[in-house]
C-alpha cells in the first residue's frame, strides 16, 4: 500500500511538473516583457556626442522602456573600436565616431537604469549603400561581393551585398558578432535584421554557389529565374546553417547571450531575401525575434499579427516575439491612437512586447508611451528552454 501510495504521488507530481512550464510562461507574460526601441546614428544626433547619448538613455527610460538596440555595423563600418575592421578594411571604427566608443557609452548609461543593450548588426552581409562598387569592404576584397544572374554585384533597393553564401565571408561575419560579445562581457544581446543573415534571392550565381548547388542536383546549374522554389529553398538552407552555426559560436564564447533578430515578414521574408526565421526560432538558434510589423494600416497590422501566432510561431515561442512597430519613417509618426491601438492588438494575440522603429519618433508622444508602460516589467528571460 505505501509503496503504491508512493509511485502514484510520484506520478502526480511528474504528471504536474510537465505541466508547469506552460502555465509559468504564460503567467511570466504578465510580469516581463520587452519594451524596446532602436537607437540609430541615420536621421538622428542621439550617437553623435556622449552627453546625447546619455540623455537619450535617459529618456528611454523615462518612457518605460526597459532594452535598447544600438547600432553598431552599417555601411561597411563599426560603431565601436574593432581590431577586426582594423585588419580587414584598416580602419578600426566609423570616422565620424574617431576617438570614442559608443557602444561602451550606452551599456555603461544604461546599466544605471536596468536597460538591456544590444549590438545590432544592421547592414548584416550588406557592405554599402549608394556605392555602386560594394564599398570598402568590396574594393579590398572583390571576391566577396554577391553576383546576380548578370554577372554583376548584387544590388537592391540601393544597398550592395557580400556573398553570404560564402565561407569566408560567413567567417568574417561570425568572427565580427563574435568580436562584441568577447569586447563586452556585460554586453546583453546581439541582433542582426533584414540583412543578417539574409541576401537577396538574385544573388548566388557566383562560382562557389553555383558549384555547390550542381553538387546536389545532378550537376545542373541553378536556374535563371532566381526565385524558383528549389533554387530559392537551398539558398535559404544555407543561411540556416550559418545561422545555426553562429549561435553556436556565440554561445560557445557566453552562454548566457542573448541572440536576437529582427527579420522582414515571411515569407516575404524568405522569397525576396532568403530568411527563413520561423526555422530559426524553433530550432532555438535565436532567443528573441522581432518581426518587422511595419504598416500604416490597423487592419493590416493586426491581420500580420494573426498569421505570425497562428501560422508561424508555436504558442510556447509567443513570448519570444517582439513585432517591430514604426514610430517613424521620413515624415511620417504614427499617430497616438495608432500606437495604442497595435500595443492592444499585440495583447489580445497573447503577445506582451514590442520593439519601436526608432528611438526618434518616440519623441514626438512622449505621453502616449508612458502611459502604455507606466507599469514597469522586468526583461524576459528568454535563456529559459
Amino acid at each position: 500500500m505505501m509503496n503504491r501510495f508512493f509511485f502514484f504521488s510520484l506520478l502526480c507530481c511528474l504528471t504536474t511538473f510537465e505541466m508547469l512550464p506552460t502555465k509559468l510562461f504564460a503567467q511570466a507574460q504578465q510580469q516581463s516583457a520587452v519594451r524596446g526601441a532602436w537607437l540609430t546614428n541615420v536621421v538622428s544626433d542621439a550617437m553623435y556626442s556622449q552627453e546625447k547619448l546619455a540623455s537619450a538613455v535617459k529618456y528611454a527610460h523615462e518612457l518605460g522602456l526597459n532594452a535598447l538596440f544600438v547600432v553598431v555595423w552599417n555601411r561597411g563600418y563599426t560603431l565601436y573600436p574593432s581590431p577586426l575592421m582594423k585588419q580587414t578594411i584598416g580602419v578600426e571604427i566609423d570616422p565620424k565616431f574617431a576617438g570614442r566608443d559608443p557602444l561602451r557609452e550606452v551599456i555603461d548609461e544604461a546599466k544605471k537604469y536596468g536597460i538591456k543593450v544590444f549590438a545590432w548588426y544592421e547592414f548584416g552581409f550588406s557592405s554599402s549603400y549608394e556605392e555602386s562598387d560594394g564599398g570598402a569592404l568590396i574594393r579590398k576584397h572583390p571576391n566577396w561581393a554577391a553576383i546576380g544572374a548578370n554577372g554583376k554585384i548584387v544590388s537592391k533597393n540601393k544597398f550592395q551585398w557580400m556573398n553570404a553564401f560564402l565561407p569566408e565571408v560567413q567567417d568574417f561575419m561570425i568572427a565580427l558578432v563574435k568580436e562584441s560579445v568577447v569586447r563586452y562581457p556585460d554586453l546583453d544581446g546581439i541582433q542582426g535584421d533584414d540583412r543578417l543573415p539574409a541576401v537577396p534571392s538574385e544573388a548566388g550565381y557566383d562560382e562557389y554557389t553555383v558549384k555547390k548547388y550542381k553538387e546536389t542536383h545532378f550537376n545542373e546549374a541553378p536556374p535563371k529565374y532566381s526565385k524558383d522554389h528549389e533554387w530559392v529553398e537551398f539558398r535559404a538552407g544555407l543561411l540556416n546553417d550559418f545561422m545555426r552555426r553562429m549561435s553556436d559560436t556565440l554561445r560557445s564564447v557566453r552562454k548566457n547571450i542573448i541572440i536576437s533578430m529582427a527579420p522582414s515578414l515571411y515569407p516575404w521574408s524568405k522569397q525576396e531575401y532568403l530568411q527563413d526565421w520561423p526555422t530559426w526560432l524553433k530550432n532555438g538558434w535565436v532567443d528573441l525575434v522581432c518581426p518587422q510589423v511595419y504598416r500604416y494600416q490597423f487592419d493590416r497590422y493586426k491581420k500580420e499579427l494573426e498569421i505570425i501566432t497562428k501560422e508561424q510561431v508555436a504558442e510556447q515561442d509567443r513570448f519570444r516575439i517582439a513585432p517591430g512597430i514604426l514610430s517613424r519613417v521620413g515624415d511620417y509618426y504614427a499617430s497616438p491612437e495608432f500606437l495604442k491601438q497595435m500595443v492592444r492588438a499585440n495583447r489580445l494575440v497573447g503577445l506582451q512586447s514590442e520593439v519601436y522603429f526608432y528611438y526618434e519618433g518616440m519623441k514626438k508622444y512622449p505621453d502616449v508611451y508612458k502611459e502604455l508602460y507606466k507599469e514597469r516589467v522586468e526583461f524576459p528571460n528568454f535563456l529559459r528552454r
